[in-house]
Parts: structure tokens; C-alpha cells; sequence
């Protein structure tokens, strides 16, 4: 069979600017949209933003109305429920995302599933569902993040904890990606630095991984109605992940240490949008692939700036925590690309070889007190087993690693990265 020659691109309408999210009545108006459910989590709610966007909505003359009840790193129960709660209470023209991928997440989900018929397992990626295409076409979803990081408003994965099977996946198709992205980076002002930093670690392997993700043009060549939103890295990916890479350089250890710095603030916005411009098209590999049962096999911890309720690790967090290990995993499959993403991020740093990057993110990760490895949020050398079956689920982020990954090759990662300095 020959190589791919094609790849794909594809990405939401894009609004960006302080202020921007007052518009958003507006742009309702544009999709015709009568009565519109504004989906939230208790967190965003309480600090203002949902009601202001809600109160924007009603004054275009717009029916509006608000579910709060998003849970913060969605599961396969909390989807159930703001699902049938939805399917009650329609129909709706059109819905509305305040919050961060939890709840951009959740309202592609709603979205799905009261356009569509059946159960959020049919939809869900094998081999933990059925991945099951949508039959058709989703109302119009506008994203307004208030986080810096998921990328959530650019892609076309909704992610979620499948409980019984203590493992994280996703449902990934083109229709899930929203129609309009609304990035106002005042919303994220309030945002608190712990949440920055884990966020930001998301942004950033967002960016690492597209980048160094398998080349489009190594796969075997697709039929067109075999084609995936990832499609390995390319040319107009490469330039998001990049730019993306630059900004965070600038500004994301001031966004985290000053909060209230503006500048600071737009630059992580505009760097989370690219990323997810990137990312939602190349596609990521290993650290988010290791994330998921990182995410999901958490036992007590509760990170500062997140609701202290029940035990979690912030995907960004999870993402990141094995994230020096992979790049040097990673570095012989193309070194030119390793070393240059460490010298956008840190261009002071010197050095060639595999060890260059990885240095890179560890110091970041001091810097801005991302925990010291998997056994600082509770995992040990008698976990990695579990976590290397967890990984493998992941088949789908796997593939698009830029050399192939054994089951071996996931137990040293992890292992390596127990510990990261």
C-alpha cells in the first residue's frame, strides 16, 4: 500500500479578545437559535461567569437556561445524568459551554446525545465502547473557556472516566468540534494558580505532542471515509504547535506567579487556542495515553486550587507527570524536532541530545510546582502494571506516537517517572 499524501485540517470559528464572551447573544442570533441550555460547573457558576454570558443570551431576545451540575473531570455517570437531564428539558436550537474542558466536554456529550439516538457507550472509543459514528448532524455549540489549557473549544474529543473500568478515554469525532470558539481571557483571570499550572502543562504537551507526533505522510494511505481528525503531524499543525510553544516561553511562569498580569493571561489564551488548533488535527500520543489511567485509577489526592470533595489528578497534571520520560523515549525518532522545541521554550538551554528536553520540562515543572512524579500523587513501582494496562487502552493516541510503543517501553516510562528530580 503507498503513503498518505493528504492530510486534513479542520477548526472552529474562532472569537478572541477581553470582552469577547459579551458578544455571545449575537452570535447566537447568527444560528437562528430560540432557546439555548448554557452548560456549567458549580465552580464557574459561583464566580460570576455563566450568569453574565446567561444574561448576554437573554438580552438578543434569546430563551436561556443554565445547568450547573458539570462535574469537574467528567465521568461516564456525571455525562449520563447531564445527558437524560437534557433530553428532559429540550428540545434545544443551540448550546452554550461556560467553563474548562469539563464543561466544554460535557456539552459536546449533550450535544451528541440529543441530536443522536442511543447510550454514551455506543459513542465512546473502542475497545472500552463501541465507537459508533453519529447518524447526524449536532445543533450549534459555542465554547467559552474560562481555563487555559484543555483546548477543549478547538477539538473534536469530549474525555471522560469510565468508572467501572477505572480508565479515561474519550469519543472523538469531526461533528463533536464546537462551531464557535469564544476565548475572552478575562474569564480566565480568576483562574487559581494551581489550576494555571496544571492547565498550562496540558497547552504544552498539547504542543509537544502534535509536534513530534508520527508524520501524516508515514501512514498507509486512507480511503476518505477512513479519515480521523488525527492525522499526524503536518504543516499548518506544526505552525500552531509552534507558536504555541513560543508564547508559553513568555508567559506561562508569569501567569502563574501573577495571576493578575493581563498580558500574561492573553498570551496562555491565545497559546491554549493554538495548541488545540494543532493538536485536534495531528493528535497526541504517549503522555496523554499515560494520562488517562493516571487520571483514573487516583486514590487521595486533592490538589490545591481544584474542589476538594473527592480525590483527582487534573488531566494537565496527569498529562505532565510523565512527560520528560516520553520525550526522551521519543528523542531518535527525530532529534531536529526535540531539540528545537527546547530551545523555543527555554532558549538559553544548550545541549543536542536526548536529555535536552526533558531537562526543559522538569525545570518548568519546579518552577511552577507541578508535583514530583508519579509518587507524589500516591502511585508506586507496584502500580505500573496496572498503569501499563490502562495506557495500552489507548490505542488511538498510541498510534500517532512517532515510533512504535511496546508494553515494556510504557513500564520504563512510568517507571522513570516516579521520580522526576
Amino acid at each position: 500500500m503507498s503513503h498518505e499524501t493528504v492530510f486534513t485540517y479542520g477548526a472552529p470559528q474562532l472569537k478572541f479578545g477581553r470582552g469577547a464572551s459579551d458578544e455571545v447573544g449575537f452570535d447566537l442570533g447568527q444560528y437562528d437559535a430560540r432557546r439555548v441550555l448554557v452548560v456549567t460547573d458549580a465552580g464557574v457558576a459561583a464566580a460570576g461567569h455563566a450568569a453574565r454570558v446567561a444574561e448576554r443570551i437573554a438580552e438578543a431576545g434569546i430563551e436561556v437556561v443554565v445547568f450547573d451540575r458539570v462535574h469537574v473531570e467528567p465521568t461516564d455517570e456525571s455525562l449520563e445524568e447531564a445527558v437524560a437531564w437534557a433530553r428532559d428539558e429540550g428540545p434545544w436550537d443551540a448550546f452554550v459551554a461556560v467553563g474548562g474542558g469539563s464543561s466544554i466536554d460535557t456539552a459536546k456529550a449533550v450535544n451528541l446525545l440529543t441530536s443522536n439516538p442511543g447510550e454514551l457507550l455506543d459513542y465512546v472509543n473502542a475497545p472500552v465502547g463501541k465507537a459508533r459514528a453519529p447518524q447526524h448532524h449536532l445543533k450549534p455549540l459555542v465554547a467559552v473557556p474560562t481555563t487555559t489549557g484543555t483546548g477543549s473549544e478547538s477539538t473534536t474529543i469530549c474525555v471522560l472516566d469510565v468508572l467501572a473500568q477505572h480508565v479515561k478515554t474519550g469519543i472523538s469525532h469531526p461533528r463533536l468540534r464546537p462551531t464557535l470558539a469564544v476565548v475572552d481571557p478575562l474569564l480566565t483571570m480568576s483562574q487559581p494558580a494551581g489550576v494555571t499550572a496544571a492547565a498550562g502543562m496540558d497547552i504544552l504537551c498539547h504542543a509537544l505532542e502534535s509536534w513530534t507526533a508520527r508524520p501524516f505522510s508515514s501512514y498507509d494511505r486512507k480511503k476518505p471515509e477512513q479519515r480521523v481528525p488525527y492525522c499526524g503531524a503536518n504543516p499548518v499543525a506544526d505552525m500552531w504547535a509552534e507558536k504555541a510553544m513560543s508564547l508559553l516561553a513568555s508567559s506561562f511562569r508569569r501567569a502563574v506567579t501573577h495571576g493578575d498580569d493581563e498580558e500574561a493571561r492573553e498570551q496562555m489564551a491565545l497559546a491554549a487556542t493554538f495548541a488545540g488548533m494543532g493538536f485536534g488535527n495531528a493528535g497526541v500520543h504517549i503522555p496523554h495515553a499515560n494520562a488517562y489511567p493516571i487520571a483514573g485509577r487516583v486514590r487521595d489526592v486533592r490538589p490545591t486550587g481544584y474542589p476538594d470533595d473527592e480525590p483527582m489528578v487534573p488531566h494537565g497534571m496527569a498529562v505532565s507527570l510523565t512527560a520528560p520520560e516520553a520525550f526522551r523515549f521519543t528523542f531518535d525518532a527525530a532529534p531536529d524536532r526535540h531539540v528545537r522545541a527546547a530551545q523555543v521554550l527555554a532558549p538559553d538551554a544548550r545541549g543536542d541530545g536526548p536529555d535536552l528536553l526533558p531537562d526543559v520540562l522538569r525545570t518548568l515543572m519546579r518552577d511552577i510546582e507541578i508535583p514530583n512524579g508519579l509518587a507524589a500523587v500516591g502511585y508506586d513501582e507496584g502500580d505500573v502494571g496496572d498503569l501499563v494496562e490502562g495506557a495500552v487502552k489507548q490505542q488511538r493516541l498510541l498510534a500517532t506516537a512517532p515510533k512504535a510503543v511496546t508494553e515494556d517501553d510504557l513500564a520504563a516510562i512510568l517507571t522513570g517517572s516516579l521520580e522526576l528530580w
